[in-house]
């Protein structure tokens, strides 16, 4: 697939950034500012998702916390390195035959709030659901009915659900990605054993917290794969398979993209406009193809390795961030965080 428009500029589809711009300009002194459309970059909290940015964003607005700058941080170089095996350890992605995309119109990052419905057809024409038969498919689809979308209504897991979430877990630290990342940690000390990181991963990304005013109402796994709705917007969401799955059902209705990634086979990366069951998603950015334990272990590599930060990674050649979020409103175990959100943000 071709790129519609990097992440990283906000530019419209098919214009260049001298066409819209002069030079960029500084966060010096505007870290988390208010949006304002007349500044040339920006520096408020959602820039990276929207891609427009100022280039100094990062370095001037981005807290220092976490593993990245200690004594034993994961260098850059390292990130990038893993991601690649990750990338060639995928086995289990979609083929080119097993996925027909129809992305139809590409807009530009200022149109995104028009909530504007410019895509008449399905975004999947054809899906091979062969695919979903496959373990750690059947294991992860298995969990997305266990959730209430809604923010403020408390979670309360019955014992099979519990039991589908370690279902899950098992399945994918039998593949070859999460072998990989498996390896990485433990040889970067940041996991002593197998079980250590398993039981980690549980509750980094299935530990309850509260997004709303009702006790344990979201996880990790629910915003990012499943999805939540708050104060009428959709939040999280950024899995292809559920999104699949809901346009199935006719509960999904695709509007528009503003990025088509490089890769010219899966997985493939897509930033969409969307709305779920009435209700808007203004820029969804998602994996398109990749097996669930792909998603997760780049997902979890980028939160263990950048916390709270964007994450360099590279996918066959390409570079891409993902932005991860901390949840510290409340921890596990020995102060631990939960993952608030993982997203990818750019395509350099």
């Amino acid at each position: 697939m071709r790129a519609c428009i990097p992440l990283v500029l906000a530019v419209l589809c098919g214009l260049a950034w001298a066409d819209l711009y002069s030079a960029p300009t500084s966060c010096q002194g505007r870290c988390y500012e208010a949006f304002d459309k007349h500044h040339q970059c920006h520096c408020n909290a959602r820039c990276q998702e929207f891609g427009n940015c100022c280039k100094d964003f990062e370095s001037l607005c981005s807290d220092h916390e976490g593993f990245s700058h200690s004594s034993d941080a994961i260098t850059k170089e390292e990130i990038q390195s893993i991601s690649e095996k990750i990338y060639r350890a995928d086995t289990n992605k979609a083929q080119k035959e097993d996925i027909i995309l129809n992305s139809q119109n590409c807009i530009s990052p200022s149109e995104t709030r028009d909530q504007r419905d410019r895509c008449p057809k399905p975004l999947f024409t054809y899906v091979n659901e062969k695919l979903f038969s496959k373990p750690t498919y059947a294991a992860f689809i298995n969990l997305l009915n266990n959730y209430q979308r809604a923010t403020g209504h408390g979670e309360h897991f019955s014992a099979q659900e519990l039991a589908e979430q370690d279902a899950f877990l098992r399945e994918i630290m039998k593949t070859a990605v999460m072998k990989e990342l498996y390896s990485f940690l433990h040889h970067q000390n940041r996991y002593g054993s197998k079980q250590e990181f398993i039981d980690d991963l549980k509750n980094m990304w299935f530990g309850l917290y509260s997004r709303g005013n009702e006790e344990g109402d979201s996880s990790g796994f629910e915003h990012v794969f499943s999805g939540e709705v708050k104060k009428g917007k959709v939040t999280g969401f950024h899995n292809w398979i559920r999104f699949y799955l809901e346009e199935k059902e006719g509960l999904v209705d695709y509007y528009s993209h503003i990025y088509d990634g490089p890769w010219d086979s899966y997985p493939d990366v897509l930033a969409m406009q969307f709305t779920w069951d009435g209700y808007y998603k203004e820029v969804g950015s998602a994996f398109i193809g990749s097996s669930p334990e792909f998603e997760f272990a780049l997902y979890s590599l980028c939160f263990i390795a950048r916390p709270g930060k964007v994450c360099p990674l590279s996918l066959g050649g390409y570079p891409l961030a993902v932005r991860t979020y901390t949840w510290d409103k409340s921890t596990y175990g020995n102060g631990k965080k939960y993952i608030a959100t993982a997203y990818i943000v750019s395509s350099a």
